[in-house]
C-alpha cells in the first residue's frame, strides 16, 4: 500500500504540473482527453484532434511498452520500470516548444505516466488505476456495497488510499508548478527515481516478496491461464 500511494502521489503531481503547464492537456486522465477530442472533431478543430488524439495514443503506448519492459526485466520491474519513468519525466524541458497539434515536450511525460500502470497490480492481476481516479472511486463505491452483502475485495482497502494520494499529488504539482515552471517535472522525476532506489533495495533485500515476484507479476491484465513470465 505505501508504494502504491507513493505512485498515485507522483502520478497526480505531474498530471497536475502537466496541465497547468501545458495548456490544460492532461498527462494521465484520458478520459478528460477523450472528451475534449470529440468537442475537437465536433467543431472541425483538426488541430486539437491531433493534440489530444496523439497523447491518448502514446499514453496507451506507455501502457503497451510498460508491460512488455516488465516482463523483459523480471523481478527488476519496479527499478526498471520507475528509472525510465524518472528519465522521461525529467527530459521534457529539453525537447523544443512545438506547435499545440504535436505537444512534443508533454509526450515524454504521457509515455512515463502511461508505463506507470504497467507497475502495480491488486491480487487478480489487474492494473492498479494509479494515474486516474475514476476507477478507483467505482471499486470504492462497490467494494461499500459488497462490504454490506458480504466482504469486499481485499483490494477495496487501497481505494481510498490512493484517491488521497493521486489528490495530495494535484495540489502538491498546483504548488510546485507555481513555484519552480517548467523544472517542476524534475520533482516527480526525483521521485520516481528515489522510488527505483528503494526497488533496487527490496529487490536484493526480499527477492521473494509479493512486491518482487508473484504468478503475474510482469502481466497486469492477463488472462488467468496466461503463463508467466517472471518468477
Amino acid at each position: 500500500m505505501p508504494l502504491a500511494v507513493a505512485l498515485a502521489f507522483l502520478a497526480g503531481s505531474a498530471d497536475s504540473i502537466g496541465f497547468l503547464e501545458h495548456s490544460q492537456l492532461f498527462m494521465s486522465f484520458m478520459s478528460g482527453n477523450t472528451t475534449r477530442f470529440g468537442v475537437a472533431a465536433s467543431s472541425f478543430d483538426w488541430s486539437g484532434v491531433t493534440r489530444f488524439g496523439s497523447t491518448i495514443a502514446l499514453f496507451c503506448f506507455g501502457a503497451f511498452a510498460g508491460t512488455l519492459v516488465a516482463a523483459w526485466a523480471g523481478r527488476w520491474r519496479l527499478s526498471v520500470l520507475l528509472g525510465a519513468q524518472a528519465v522521461l519525466l525529467s527530459i521534457g524541458n529539453l525537447l523544443p516548444e512545438a506547435p499545440d497539434a504535436f505537444p512534443l515536450h508533454a509526450y515524454p511525460v504521457v509515455l512515463a505516466l502511461g508505463m506507470l500502470n504497467a507497475t502495480l497490480q491488486d491480487e487478480a492481476g489487474r492494473s492498479l488505476a494509479l494515474t486516474y481516479v475514476t476507477g478507483t472511486v467505482v471499486r470504492f463505491g462497490t467494494g461499500l456495497a459488497n462490504m454490506v452483502l458480504h466482504k469486499p475485495a481485499p483490494s477495496f482497502w487501497l481505494q481510498a488510499p490512493l484517491w488521497a494520494g493521486l489528490t495530495l499529488g494535484a495540489v502538491t504539482g498546483g504548488f510546485i508548478q507555481k513555484a519552480l515552471g517548467p523544472d517542476a517535472f524534475l520533482v516527480p522525476a526525483a521521485l520516481s527515481a528515489s522510488l527505483a532506489v528503494a526497488g533496487i533495495i527490496l529487490t536484493v533485500a526480499l527477492p521473494g516478496s509479493g512486491y518482487v515476484s508473484n504468478e503475474r507479476s510482469a502481466q497486469p491484465d492477463a488472462h488467468p491461464d496466461a503463463p508467466a513470465t517472471a518468477r
